[in-house]
């Protein structure tokens, strides 16, 4: 596990527990100086330790923006004025205050989202590749925001592209399969087991709350069972493969890489079983033992979390199950690329 990834888990189990244990002591009124007391420690918790740990785990040691800062504090915001005393919780009252043009923006997204459906639908019928690609070759050079931004955009027609194998039949031919768990039969299978599961349970559990509510919360767990399978075949058939002079290297759906074929300066059919994980800029892909290193020019950005946390990277080892073929068409790639 690499040190960033690390980093994450830690920021998140501290999350969870700062929360459960904030909510657990926020005391039901300002009684006594003691109360007072448990309140102010907890707002030191809420708006200064978690903040503090966001800003070390995920943006200084996992290279991301300050301005992500946003998330903790809003997250913060809505726990206090959920939980906190009547006398104090008014202060956060601007969440609540929110929540009528958040409804708003989300018809609109909501509208959006069904329209843009219906048109990737339509353009997935002819497309020869991942989605993501397009939005990476159009923005790799520009404003990470936009970028960010367009790989949203561009998940759920990918999630269509791959889940339904006749949107995918133009796609090109791999040159090696990464060996990925995610590729695997009872992976899948476990995976649609656990969403049907989850989803009937929310459904039982918020049904005797409310009828609407049960219906929208287990309607959308279910609706990831398109992702579950895209994520399979993407996994499993779709892994690495040469696109427009782009060597494209799929992580199943969670991470990816689109790079230039001109900025990978060698790949080598290197086995390696001790690999720093920790090292920077390199990652390793694939269970097992590592067999191709992939080195490059320059940095190349790997979108992890669906494209949504970007790490430069100038190393990649692959643990593939072809890799002289994968090597070999990479450096056919190349001859072609320089000519």
């Amino acid at each position: 596990m690499r040190a960033t990834v690390k980093y994450r888990l830690v920021f998140l189990v501290l999350m969870v527990l700062g929360f459960v244990i904030g909510v657990q002591w926020t005391p039901e009124s300002l009684t006594s100086d003691a109360d007072k007391w448990s309140l102010y420690l907890i707002c030191g918790l809420y708006f200064v330790l978690l903040p503090l740990s966001y800003w070390y785990c995920i943006i200084k040691m996992g290279g991301q923006k300050l301005w992500k800062l946003i998330v903790i504090f809003s997250l913060s915001s809505l726990v206090a004025r959920l939980s906190f005393p009547a006398e104090v919780a008014h202060y956060f009252e601007f969440i609540a205050w929110l929540r009528y043009p958040i409804i708003a923006v989300l018809l609109v997204i909501e509208l959006y989202l069904v329209v843009s459906v219906v048109r990737g639908l339509i353009k997935v019928r002819k497309l020869k590749g991942d989605p993501r690609v397009g939005a990476v070759e159009t923005y790799r050079d520009g404003d990470d925001k936009s970028l960010t931004i367009a790989l949203i955009l561009a998940s759920e027609a990918t999630n269509w592209f791959y889940s339904i194998p006749w949107f995918s039949r133009h796609h090109p031919p791999v040159i090696a399969n990464i060996n990925l768990v995610s590729a695997t039969r009872w992976h899948v299978w476990l995976m649609l087991i656990g969403c049907v599961g989850a989803s009937s349970l929310s459904y039982v559990l918020l049904a005797s709350w409310s009828e609407w509510v049960a219906i929208i919360v287990s309607s959308i767990i279910a609706y990831t069972l398109m992702s579950i399978v895209a994520n399979h075949r993407l996994s499993r058939y779709y892994s690495l493969y040469l696109i427009r002079d782009n060597l494209v290297i799929n992580n199943s759906l969670w991470g990816f890489m689109v790079v230039n074929i001109a900025d990978i300066a060698s790949a080598a059919d290197q086995q390696s079983t001790e690999l720093n994980k920790d090292e920077p800029e390199t990652i390793m892909i694939g269970r097992g033992q590592s067999n191709v290193t992939i080195t490059f020019n320059r940095p190349v950005i790997y979108h992890g979390g669906m494209g949504q946390l970007p790490e430069p990277m100038k190393t990649v080892h692959l643990s593939v199950d072809e890799p002289q073929r994968f090597i070999q068409a990479l450096n056919n790639a190349k001859i072609s690329v320089a000519v």
